[in-house]
Protein backbone atom coordinates (compact mmCIF):
# COMPACT_ATOMS: atom_id res chain seq x y z
CA UNK A 1 0.00 0.00 0.00
CA UNK A 2 2.48 2.44 1.25
CA UNK A 3 4.46 1.60 -3.01
CA UNK A 4 1.35 2.42 -3.93
CA UNK A 5 0.93 5.79 -2.69
CA UNK A 6 4.73 6.68 -3.10
CA UNK A 7 3.61 5.85 -7.23
CA UNK A 8 1.16 7.69 -6.85
CA UNK A 9 2.39 11.03 -5.67
CA UNK A 10 5.03 10.77 -8.20
CA UNK A 11 2.59 10.19 -10.63
CA UNK A 12 1.04 13.25 -9.65
CA UNK A 13 4.46 15.17 -9.33
CA UNK A 14 4.85 14.14 -13.20
CA UNK A 15 1.25 15.44 -14.62
CA UNK A 16 2.47 18.95 -12.45
CA UNK A 17 5.54 19.77 -14.52
CA UNK A 18 4.26 18.29 -17.77
CA UNK A 19 0.59 19.73 -17.98
CA UNK A 20 0.21 21.73 -21.06
CA UNK A 21 3.61 20.36 -22.53
CA UNK A 22 7.25 21.24 -21.49
CA UNK A 23 8.63 24.09 -19.81
CA UNK A 24 10.55 27.11 -21.30
CA UNK A 25 13.71 26.23 -20.22
CA UNK A 26 16.10 28.18 -17.41
CA UNK A 27 13.58 31.35 -16.28
CA UNK A 28 11.34 28.38 -15.92
CA UNK A 29 9.68 29.81 -18.77
CA UNK A 30 8.59 26.76 -20.68
CA UNK A 31 5.20 25.18 -20.40
CA UNK A 32 5.21 23.21 -16.91
CA UNK A 33 4.27 25.69 -14.39
CA UNK A 34 6.80 27.36 -12.28
CA UNK A 35 7.06 29.37 -9.35
CA UNK A 36 8.47 32.71 -11.36
CA UNK A 37 8.69 34.07 -15.11
CA UNK A 38 5.13 32.21 -16.31
CA UNK A 39 3.88 29.59 -13.67
CA UNK A 40 3.17 29.17 -10.21
CA UNK A 41 3.33 26.83 -7.52
CA UNK A 42 -0.59 26.06 -6.04
CA UNK A 43 0.44 28.57 -3.23
CA UNK A 44 1.50 31.95 -5.15
CA UNK A 45 -2.38 32.93 -6.10
CA UNK A 46 -3.61 35.73 -8.40
CA UNK A 47 -4.73 39.21 -6.87
CA UNK A 48 -8.15 39.19 -5.83
CA UNK A 49 -9.74 41.83 -7.80
CA UNK A 50 -8.71 42.06 -11.50
CA UNK A 51 -6.15 44.95 -12.41
CA UNK A 52 -7.64 47.68 -14.76
CA UNK A 53 -5.66 48.28 -17.85
CA UNK A 54 -3.42 51.56 -17.63
CA UNK A 55 -4.39 54.38 -19.42
CA UNK A 56 -0.77 55.51 -19.62
CA UNK A 57 2.76 54.03 -20.13
CA UNK A 58 2.34 51.03 -18.79
CA UNK A 59 5.88 50.73 -17.45
CA UNK A 60 5.89 53.81 -14.96
CA UNK A 61 1.77 53.98 -14.50
CA UNK A 62 1.08 50.38 -14.22
CA UNK A 63 -1.45 49.68 -10.89
CA UNK A 64 0.71 49.82 -7.85
CA UNK A 65 -0.74 47.19 -5.13
CA UNK A 66 -1.36 49.02 -1.97
CA UNK A 67 0.83 46.48 0.06
CA UNK A 68 3.64 47.16 -1.40
CA UNK A 69 5.83 49.55 0.11
CA UNK A 70 8.32 50.15 -3.46
CA UNK A 71 10.50 52.36 -1.26
CA UNK A 72 11.87 49.13 1.04
CA UNK A 73 12.28 47.23 -2.06
CA UNK A 74 14.61 49.99 -3.82
CA UNK A 75 16.56 50.16 -0.30
CA UNK A 76 17.02 46.46 0.22
CA UNK A 77 18.30 46.17 -3.71
CA UNK A 78 20.36 49.08 -4.62
CA UNK A 79 21.59 49.81 -0.96
CA UNK A 80 21.17 46.68 1.05
CA UNK A 81 19.68 47.86 3.81
CA UNK A 82 17.85 45.56 6.43
CA UNK A 83 14.24 45.67 5.98
CA UNK A 84 11.46 43.28 6.72
CA UNK A 85 11.95 41.98 3.45
CA UNK A 86 12.52 37.78 3.33
CA UNK A 87 16.64 37.55 1.68
CA UNK A 88 18.90 35.26 1.29
CA UNK A 89 22.52 36.24 3.18
CA UNK A 90 25.00 35.73 0.71
CA UNK A 91 28.97 36.00 1.57
CA UNK A 92 31.39 38.85 1.05
CA UNK A 93 32.40 38.95 -2.49
CA UNK A 94 36.19 37.52 -2.66
CA UNK A 95 38.37 40.28 -4.13
CA UNK A 96 41.40 38.03 -4.54
CA UNK A 97 39.32 35.53 -6.60
CA UNK A 98 37.62 37.92 -8.88
CA UNK A 99 39.85 40.40 -9.50
CA UNK A 100 40.85 39.37 -12.71
CA UNK A 101 37.35 39.72 -13.54
CA UNK A 102 38.08 44.27 -13.09
CA UNK A 103 39.32 46.50 -15.94
CA UNK A 104 42.28 47.92 -15.27
CA UNK A 105 41.94 50.76 -17.53
CA UNK A 106 38.76 52.81 -16.06
CA UNK A 107 39.06 55.08 -19.15
CA UNK A 108 38.55 52.31 -21.84
CA UNK A 109 34.73 52.55 -23.36
CA UNK A 110 33.97 48.67 -24.01
CA UNK A 111 31.28 46.79 -22.75
CA UNK A 112 32.88 44.39 -20.30
CA UNK A 113 29.60 42.88 -19.06
CA UNK A 114 26.12 42.88 -20.42
CA UNK A 115 23.34 41.66 -18.27
CA UNK A 116 19.79 40.86 -19.24
CA UNK A 117 16.92 39.67 -17.75
CA UNK A 118 13.23 38.44 -18.17
CA UNK A 119 11.36 39.20 -15.71
CA UNK A 120 7.21 38.64 -14.69
CA UNK A 121 5.58 38.68 -11.37
CA UNK A 122 9.04 38.19 -9.24
CA UNK A 123 8.70 40.69 -6.60
CA UNK A 124 9.67 38.10 -4.26
CA UNK A 125 12.96 37.80 -5.56
CA UNK A 126 13.88 40.87 -6.48
CA UNK A 127 15.92 42.05 -3.33
CA UNK A 128 18.11 38.82 -3.53
CA UNK A 129 18.38 38.85 -7.24
CA UNK A 130 18.54 42.47 -8.22
CA UNK A 131 20.90 43.43 -4.76
CA UNK A 132 23.05 40.79 -6.17
CA UNK A 133 23.60 42.29 -9.53
CA UNK A 134 24.05 45.76 -8.49
CA UNK A 135 27.10 44.52 -5.97
CA UNK A 136 28.33 42.81 -8.73
CA UNK A 137 28.41 45.48 -11.45
CA UNK A 138 29.85 47.80 -8.50
CA UNK A 139 32.60 45.20 -8.13
CA UNK A 140 33.46 45.04 -12.16
CA UNK A 141 32.45 48.93 -12.67
CA UNK A 142 29.49 50.23 -13.47
CA UNK A 143 31.66 51.97 -16.79
CA UNK A 144 31.94 48.61 -18.09
CA UNK A 145 28.46 47.44 -17.13
CA UNK A 146 24.90 47.57 -18.94
CA UNK A 147 21.80 46.63 -17.11
CA UNK A 148 19.07 45.28 -19.52
CA UNK A 149 15.50 44.23 -18.05
CA UNK A 150 12.20 42.98 -20.06
CA UNK A 151 9.56 42.85 -18.02
CA UNK A 152 5.62 41.69 -19.01
CA UNK A 153 2.69 41.04 -17.30
CA UNK A 154 3.18 41.73 -13.55
CA UNK A 155 0.78 43.13 -11.25
CA UNK A 156 2.29 41.57 -8.45
CA UNK A 157 4.41 45.23 -8.22
CA UNK A 158 7.35 43.85 -10.03
CA UNK A 159 7.06 46.80 -12.66
CA UNK A 160 6.61 49.16 -10.08
CA UNK A 161 9.78 48.34 -8.63
CA UNK A 162 11.60 48.17 -12.01
CA UNK A 163 10.41 51.72 -12.94
CA UNK A 164 11.39 52.91 -9.15
CA UNK A 165 14.74 51.51 -9.61
CA UNK A 166 16.14 53.93 -12.42
CA UNK A 167 16.83 57.11 -9.94
CA UNK A 168 19.40 54.84 -7.92
CA UNK A 169 20.97 53.19 -10.63
CA UNK A 170 21.69 56.38 -12.89
CA UNK A 171 23.30 57.79 -9.79
CA UNK A 172 25.94 54.67 -9.37
CA UNK A 173 26.63 55.16 -12.82
CA UNK A 174 24.52 52.05 -14.22
CA UNK A 175 23.31 51.69 -17.86
CA UNK A 176 20.11 50.56 -17.26
CA UNK A 177 17.39 49.77 -20.11
CA UNK A 178 14.11 48.70 -19.14
CA UNK A 179 11.47 47.18 -21.23
CA UNK A 180 7.82 46.31 -20.60
CA UNK A 181 6.38 43.98 -23.29
CA UNK A 182 2.94 42.59 -23.53
CA UNK A 183 4.13 39.40 -25.41
CA UNK A 184 2.47 36.69 -23.00
CA UNK A 185 3.95 32.99 -23.77
CA UNK A 186 1.16 31.49 -21.42
CA UNK A 187 -1.27 31.90 -24.40
CA UNK A 188 -0.38 30.35 -27.52
CA UNK A 189 2.83 29.36 -29.35
CA UNK A 190 5.40 29.84 -26.51
CA UNK A 191 8.61 29.14 -27.86
CA UNK A 192 8.85 31.45 -30.03
CA UNK A 193 7.26 33.59 -27.72
CA UNK A 194 10.05 33.25 -25.23
CA UNK A 195 12.71 33.71 -27.73
CA UNK A 196 11.21 37.42 -29.07
CA UNK A 197 11.51 37.82 -24.81
CA UNK A 198 15.01 36.97 -24.59
CA UNK A 199 16.03 38.64 -27.78
CA UNK A 200 14.58 41.89 -26.41
CA UNK A 201 16.42 41.50 -23.34
CA UNK A 202 19.34 41.52 -25.45
CA UNK A 203 18.42 44.18 -28.05
CA UNK A 204 20.23 47.04 -26.14
CA UNK A 205 23.56 45.10 -26.41
CA UNK A 206 22.99 45.20 -30.60
CA UNK A 207 21.79 48.54 -30.20
CA UNK A 208 24.77 49.77 -27.86
CA UNK A 209 26.90 52.17 -30.55
CA UNK A 210 29.42 49.47 -30.49
CA UNK A 211 30.49 49.12 -27.31
CA UNK A 212 30.03 45.78 -27.06
CA UNK A 213 32.67 43.56 -28.63
CA UNK A 214 34.14 39.86 -28.56
CA UNK A 215 35.70 40.39 -25.58
CA UNK A 216 32.35 41.60 -23.96
CA UNK A 217 30.40 38.78 -21.53
CA UNK A 218 26.52 38.21 -21.68
CA UNK A 219 25.32 37.17 -18.31
CA UNK A 220 22.05 36.08 -18.94
CA UNK A 221 20.05 35.78 -15.21
CA UNK A 222 16.67 33.55 -14.34
CA UNK A 223 14.27 34.65 -12.09
CA UNK A 224 16.63 32.66 -9.40
CA UNK A 225 17.71 34.16 -5.74
CA UNK A 226 21.52 34.36 -6.78
CA UNK A 227 24.13 35.52 -4.92
CA UNK A 228 26.71 37.48 -6.09
CA UNK A 229 29.48 34.81 -5.79
CA UNK A 230 27.55 32.49 -7.96
CA UNK A 231 27.32 35.38 -10.82
CA UNK A 232 30.98 36.23 -10.30
CA UNK A 233 31.96 33.07 -10.49
CA UNK A 234 30.35 32.13 -13.69
CA UNK A 235 31.61 34.91 -15.55
CA UNK A 236 35.18 33.81 -13.62
CA UNK A 237 34.85 30.19 -15.08
CA UNK A 238 34.42 31.42 -18.69
CA UNK A 239 37.78 33.64 -18.68
CA UNK A 240 39.41 30.81 -16.50
CA UNK A 241 38.36 28.03 -18.54
CA UNK A 242 38.30 29.45 -21.78
CA UNK A 243 34.40 28.66 -22.54
CA UNK A 244 31.96 29.73 -24.88
CA UNK A 245 29.29 29.55 -21.68
CA UNK A 246 29.09 28.54 -18.34
CA UNK A 247 26.19 27.80 -16.65
CA UNK A 248 24.74 26.78 -12.80
CA UNK A 249 22.73 23.95 -12.07
CA UNK A 250 19.50 25.10 -10.59
CA UNK A 251 17.20 22.71 -8.14
CA UNK A 252 13.37 22.41 -7.14
CA UNK A 253 12.08 21.03 -4.76
CA UNK A 254 9.76 18.54 -6.29
CA UNK A 255 10.17 15.90 -3.51
CA UNK A 256 11.95 16.54 0.04
CA UNK A 257 15.51 15.45 -1.64
CA UNK A 258 16.40 18.68 -4.16
CA UNK A 259 15.72 17.58 -8.05
CA UNK A 260 17.81 18.98 -10.97
CA UNK A 261 15.35 21.47 -12.52
CA UNK A 262 16.49 22.03 -16.31
CA UNK A 263 16.13 18.67 -17.32
CA UNK A 264 14.11 19.10 -20.50
CA UNK A 265 17.04 21.68 -21.78
CA UNK A 266 20.27 19.91 -20.63
CA UNK A 267 21.96 17.54 -22.63
CA UNK A 268 25.53 16.18 -21.37
CA UNK A 269 28.56 15.44 -23.80
CA UNK A 270 26.84 11.73 -24.69
CA UNK A 271 23.61 13.62 -25.90
CA UNK A 272 21.31 12.55 -23.07
CA UNK A 273 19.32 14.25 -20.89
CA UNK A 274 21.06 14.71 -16.91
CA UNK A 275 18.75 12.16 -15.72
CA UNK A 276 16.50 9.75 -17.32
CA UNK A 277 12.53 10.44 -17.35
CA UNK A 278 10.64 7.41 -18.58
CA UNK A 279 7.88 8.22 -21.05
CA UNK A 280 5.46 8.02 -17.95
CA UNK A 281 6.66 11.07 -16.89
CA UNK A 282 8.29 10.21 -13.50
CA UNK A 283 11.16 11.64 -11.80
CA UNK A 284 11.75 9.33 -9.60
CA UNK A 285 15.15 8.71 -11.26
CA UNK A 286 15.98 12.50 -10.54
CA UNK A 287 18.85 11.53 -8.20
CA UNK A 288 20.45 9.93 -10.25
CA UNK A 289 22.58 12.49 -12.25
CA UNK A 290 24.30 11.40 -14.80
CA UNK A 291 23.42 7.88 -14.53
CA UNK A 292 25.63 6.58 -18.01
CA UNK A 293 28.24 9.58 -18.04
CA UNK A 294 30.85 8.13 -15.35
CA UNK A 295 33.66 11.09 -16.69
CA UNK A 296 30.97 13.69 -15.97
CA UNK A 297 29.52 12.01 -12.73
CA UNK A 298 32.88 12.24 -11.04
CA UNK A 299 33.43 15.73 -11.93
CA UNK A 300 29.83 16.81 -11.07
CA UNK A 301 30.44 14.98 -7.37
CA UNK A 302 33.81 16.86 -7.28
CA UNK A 303 32.19 20.16 -7.83
CA UNK A 304 34.48 20.75 -10.90
CA UNK A 305 33.44 21.99 -14.11
CA UNK A 306 32.22 19.46 -16.92
CA UNK A 307 31.36 20.31 -20.44
CA UNK A 308 27.97 19.59 -22.14
CA UNK A 309 26.27 19.90 -25.54
CA UNK A 310 23.93 22.03 -23.60
CA UNK A 311 22.53 23.76 -20.46
CA UNK A 312 20.80 26.93 -19.06
CA UNK A 313 20.39 25.81 -15.36
CA UNK A 314 19.25 29.45 -14.21
CA UNK A 315 22.23 31.77 -15.16
CA UNK A 316 24.36 31.35 -17.69
CA UNK A 317 27.66 33.53 -18.76
CA UNK A 318 28.99 33.37 -22.84
CA UNK A 319 30.98 35.74 -25.17
CA UNK A 320 28.78 38.56 -27.03
CA UNK A 321 30.79 37.30 -30.45
CA UNK A 322 27.99 35.13 -31.43
CA UNK A 323 25.08 37.65 -30.80
CA UNK A 324 27.23 40.46 -32.82
CA UNK A 325 27.07 37.82 -35.24
CA UNK A 326 23.55 37.90 -35.40
CA UNK A 327 22.95 34.61 -33.56
CA UNK A 328 19.86 34.56 -32.12
CA UNK A 329 17.15 32.71 -29.61
CA UNK A 330 14.91 30.78 -31.43
CA UNK A 331 11.80 27.88 -32.13
CA UNK A 332 12.46 24.69 -33.54
CA UNK A 333 11.68 24.63 -37.36
CA UNK A 334 9.16 22.14 -37.21
CA UNK A 335 8.16 23.14 -40.88
CA UNK A 336 11.37 21.10 -41.34
CA UNK A 337 11.28 18.19 -39.20
CA UNK A 338 13.87 19.82 -36.54
CA UNK A 339 12.91 18.04 -32.66
CA UNK A 340 10.51 20.23 -30.63
CA UNK A 341 13.03 22.15 -27.74
CA UNK A 342 13.41 24.92 -25.95
CA UNK A 343 14.63 28.18 -26.85
CA UNK A 344 18.55 27.69 -24.73
CA UNK A 345 18.92 24.48 -26.24
CA UNK A 346 18.70 25.99 -29.94
CA UNK A 347 20.99 28.46 -28.87
CA UNK A 348 23.84 25.51 -27.53
CA UNK A 349 22.83 23.37 -31.16
CA UNK A 350 23.53 27.04 -33.04
CA UNK A 351 26.26 27.80 -30.98
CA UNK A 352 28.17 24.46 -31.87
CA UNK A 353 27.36 25.38 -35.38
CA UNK A 354 29.17 28.22 -35.53
CA UNK A 355 32.28 26.52 -33.23
CA UNK A 356 31.54 27.85 -30.05
CA UNK A 357 30.89 24.61 -28.23
CA UNK A 358 33.20 25.06 -25.26
CA UNK A 359 29.99 24.95 -23.44
CA UNK A 360 30.21 23.90 -19.51
CA UNK A 361 28.15 23.44 -16.20
CA UNK A 362 29.79 25.17 -12.92
CA UNK A 363 28.62 22.85 -10.32
CA UNK A 364 29.70 25.11 -6.95
CA UNK A 365 27.32 27.42 -8.35
CA UNK A 366 23.59 26.18 -7.27
CA UNK A 367 19.89 28.13 -7.14
CA UNK A 368 16.83 28.06 -6.51
CA UNK A 369 13.44 30.09 -7.92
CA UNK A 370 12.22 31.39 -4.53
CA UNK A 371 14.50 32.86 -1.42
CA UNK A 372 13.26 30.46 1.42
CA UNK A 373 14.40 27.51 -1.30
CA UNK A 374 17.41 29.59 -1.86
CA UNK A 375 18.26 29.06 1.36
CA UNK A 376 17.98 25.36 2.05
CA UNK A 377 20.19 24.88 -1.76
CA UNK A 378 22.67 26.48 0.24
CA UNK A 379 22.87 24.54 3.06
CA UNK A 380 22.51 21.15 1.39
CA UNK A 381 25.31 22.29 -1.56
CA UNK A 382 27.23 25.06 0.00
CA UNK A 383 27.71 28.71 -1.30
CA UNK A 384 30.10 28.92 -4.29
CA UNK A 385 32.67 30.80 -2.27
CA UNK A 386 32.89 27.98 0.31
CA UNK A 387 33.19 25.41 -2.10
CA UNK A 388 35.67 26.91 -4.48
CA UNK A 389 38.20 27.78 -1.25
CA UNK A 390 38.55 24.02 -0.95
CA UNK A 391 39.90 23.57 -4.12
CA UNK A 392 42.95 23.87 -6.47
CA UNK A 393 42.46 25.73 -9.45
CA UNK A 394 44.12 23.66 -11.46
CA UNK A 395 41.99 21.08 -10.79
CA UNK A 396 38.87 22.72 -12.75
CA UNK A 397 40.65 22.40 -16.36
CA UNK A 398 38.56 20.97 -18.60
CA UNK A 399 39.93 18.97 -21.86
CA UNK A 400 37.90 20.25 -24.66
CA UNK A 401 36.01 17.81 -26.75
CA UNK A 402 35.62 19.64 -30.18
CA UNK A 403 32.82 17.98 -31.53
CA UNK A 404 29.74 17.40 -30.36
CA UNK A 405 27.67 13.94 -30.04
CA UNK A 406 26.44 12.33 -32.81
CA UNK A 407 22.92 12.03 -31.97
CA UNK A 408 21.14 13.82 -28.81
CA UNK A 409 17.98 13.19 -27.38
CA UNK A 410 14.77 14.61 -28.67
CA UNK A 411 11.97 15.25 -25.69
CA UNK A 412 8.83 17.12 -26.78
CA UNK A 413 7.19 15.69 -24.48
CA UNK A 414 7.93 12.88 -21.94
CA UNK A 415 5.77 10.16 -23.93
CA UNK A 416 7.41 11.17 -27.37
CA UNK A 417 11.34 10.58 -27.14
CA UNK A 418 13.95 9.64 -29.47
CA UNK A 419 17.08 10.69 -31.09
CA UNK A 420 17.68 12.97 -33.30
CA UNK A 421 20.90 14.38 -35.37
CA UNK A 422 22.68 16.39 -33.11
CA UNK A 423 22.58 19.28 -36.36
CA UNK A 424 19.36 18.23 -37.70
CA UNK A 425 18.09 20.93 -40.19
CA UNK A 426 21.24 22.92 -40.15
CA UNK A 427 23.35 21.23 -42.67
Amino acid sequence: MRRRLQLLAASLISLFFVAGGLYFGGDRLRQVPRPGFLGHYEHEKPPEKPVKEPTQDPLIYGPILAEIDVRTFVDAILYRKPTHLVNLQCPVINNTRYESLRTADASHPSLRYFFALNLRENLHVLPRLLGSVVEVIQFLGPQHCALSIVEGNSPDGTREVLAALRPGLDALGITFSLQSSRIDPSTSDRIPKLAELRNLALQPLIDGSGRANKGTTIVFINDVAACPDDILELAFQRKNLGADMTCAMDWSHIRSIPSFYDVWISRDMNGDSFFEIPPSGSWDWSTFLFWNANETRTRFSNFRPFQVFSCWNGAVTFGAQPILENLRFRAANLAAGECFQGEPQLLCKDMWFRGYGKIAVVPTVNLEYSVENAKDIKEKKGFATDLVAKQNLSDDMIAWQPNPPDMVRCMPSWKDQSWKPWNETLT
